[in-house]
This record gives C-alpha cells, structure tokens and sequence, in this order.
C-alpha cells in the first residue's frame, strides 16, 4: 500500500537551486520483508534525499516493493521548491518526519542522502553553478546531518572517489576510506566538505560511503551514452587511461540498506563495483552487451579529451572497510553490467 501522508506533505526539497518542482514530499508505507541484513530492529522510518535521481530512485523502490518489514515507512523527497540550504526548511522537514505517528513503540529513524551536484564540468566553468555545488554537497549535507543529530536520526551519506588524491609514489591499489584526501576541482572539494560537515554534525551516528562511477536505470549516464554511439558510430575514442569500478545503482541501494540495518559503527567505507576496468573497458562491455563488436571502441588518452574538471586517474575503490563490517561487497562490474542491461533492456537504447 502506498499512502501520502497529509501531515508532511507541504515540505518540498530543491537541491538545486531554481531546478523546477517536481513533487511533493511524499510518504510510503511498506507491508512486507525488506531484502538487507536485519540488525534486529523494530520499525524503521527513512527518509531518502535525492530520490527523483538514480540511486535515490532504486532506494525508495526497494524501499517500498512488496518484502519490506511490516511498520517501516518512508519519506521519498525529490527536487522541489523548497531550498534545502535554508536551515528552517530543512529543520522543519527533519523534525516533522521525526515526530511523525510510527507503527513501532522502538522505531529507529535513518537519513539516507542521495542527493548532489554531479555537474563536474558546468561547476568549473560557471560561476553559479560553482555556488550550486557547494550548497547541495557540502551546506545541505551538514544542515541535514545537525537536524538528524536533534532527533536522534542516524544518517548515511553518499560520498565520491573524486575526494580520494593520488597514492605516493603513484602506486595503484585499491584505495581505502583512510588514504589520503586530495579533492581536485570544485565537486570534488565540495563533496570533502560535505564529509567533514556530516562527520562534525553527527559524529557517532553517521555512515559515510564513498562510491565511483555510479550508472543507473534512469537518467544519463554512461551506459546509455555508449550504447547511443554505438549505434551512430563506426568507431568510437574512449578514454583508457583512467580506471575505476563501475557501480550499478541497484547494486549500490541495496549495499547502503544492509549498512543501514547492520550494527556497524559510525564511520567512513567504500561500495563500488568489485574488479577495475577503464572508461574504454566499460564502453566494450557496452558494444558487447549490444552484439556489437567492442574493437570499434578504441583507447586514447585523457590528454586527447581535455576536460574543464580534472578526472582521477585511479579511481579503484578497496572494499575490505565493507567486509570489515560485516556486510556483502557489491558484484562484480561486469557481472552487475549484465544484469542491469538484462532488467532493463531500455539502458541498451540510449
């Protein structure tokens, strides 16, 4: 069953300022076993920032499909009119989703935000979008984070590779949360921030979860880009140089749910796709998925496609932070390609 709830429904969310509404806040009630690890709770009630994008889209589905546990509800925000950089507003949507009536005597309250400014590109060469950035991913998450710290709210807070600076001496290995930081660009700097505004706020109840080269059902993103090209090229230059973990947001949603049930301690951790590959690697995998042939994608070099926001080079994120924690690492990329583009057959369209 899925129900508005009238005594919230006047909050509204704009991550990005003068982004036009989109919707109400909204309120969902779930009736059946919710598929994450369950740390032995009793009701919970969640709120998902960002939930029009993505990741925030495959969290409130999973949220809300048939298996979640009786009791549990969930607040879906997604862009509206309401700036959440404005304090009140966001203080006033945390409380009223706090004090709202629960089904549970011993409900928990968990924040999962989702929500950033991902326009790397536009963020270097526009001023306001620069303004942009730093409110929606350095203000709003410590706003939300201090309103979660009022009403005893835990709060998971998605994060970016882009934070991470290069290893000394140029080695390459997976990276781990307590690598040294070394953000390049205003994203990135704009994301550290938000980390450290989450950490001060909320220190003993957050989850910080870095994650890289995060593609989903909705929306652009890569995938949907190789597969337009593959289509209108002969052949395609693919970067090939820098290298990462493709994440598939299903994958990821499912990851920050279990972190969210587990009993692990507040701290920073990385989910991204298991194994490494390149940009070029990925856009194969994308002609092959097709039944194209992927030696029509060829390397080149970042050089060859200058950016205005610098790119890391190595973006290959560890996962034993995650199994230290008890919780499952997310599939394999490749493997995870496969089964998006098997459910959805529309990312192969472009």
């Amino acid at each position: 069953m899925i129900s508005f709830a009238p005594e919230l429904g006047f909050f509204r969310e704009s991550w990005i300022p003068g982004a036009p509404p989109r919707s109400v806040l909204t309120r969902w009630r779930c009736e059946t076993a919710l598929r994450v690890i369950d740390g032995g709770w009793g009701a919970v009630r969640w709120m998902v920032t960002g939930a029009g994008g993505a990741l925030g889209t495959d969290l409130v589905d999973r949220l809300t499909a048939s298996g979640a546990p009786p009791g549990d509800s969930v607040v879906a925000l997604t862009r509206a009119d309401t700036d959440v950089t404005d304090p009140a507003a966001v203080r006033d949507a945390v409380h009223a989703w706090a004090a709202a009536p629960a089904d549970g005597a011993d409900d928990t309250a968990v924040l999962l935000n989702a929500a950033a400014f991902t326009a790397v590109d536009l963020a270097e060469t526009d001023p306001a979008a620069a303004a942009d950035a730093w409110a929606a991913n350095a203000e709003a998450p410590g706003l939300l984070a201090a309103a979660c710290a009022e009403v005893g709210a835990t709060m998971v807070h998605v994060s970016t590779d882009y934070v991470l600076g290069p290893l000394p001496d140029g080695a390459r290995r997976p990276l781990e949360p307590d690598d040294p930081t070394g953000p390049d660009g205003v994203y990135a700097r704009s994301k550290l921030a938000g980390e450290e505004r989450v950490r001060a706020a909320l220190p003993g109840a957050h989850h910080i979860v870095r994650t890289a080269w995060v593609y989903g059902a909705t929306g652009a993103n890569f995938v949907r880009t190789m597969a337009r090209l593959a289509r209108e090229r002969d052949t395609l230059d693919v970067v090939d140089d820098q290298h990462g973990s493709p994440t598939w947001s299903a994958d990821l949603a499912d990851g920050l749910l279990a972190l969210a049930r587990s009993s692990a301690p507040a701290g920073t951790r990385h989910a991204a796709g298991g194994g490494e590959t390149t940009w070029c690697g990925l856009a194969r995998a994308v002609f092959a998925e097709l039944g194209a042939d992927p030696d029509r994608v060829r390397p080149c070099d970042t050089a060859s496609f200058p950016r205005p926001a610098p790119r890391p080079a190595w973006s290959v994120l560890s996962d034993a932070s995650w199994r230290a924690a008890g919780l499952t690492p997310l599939p394999p990329w490749r493997d995870a390609l496969h089964a998006a583009v098997t459910r959805h057959p529309d990312l192969l369209l472009g």
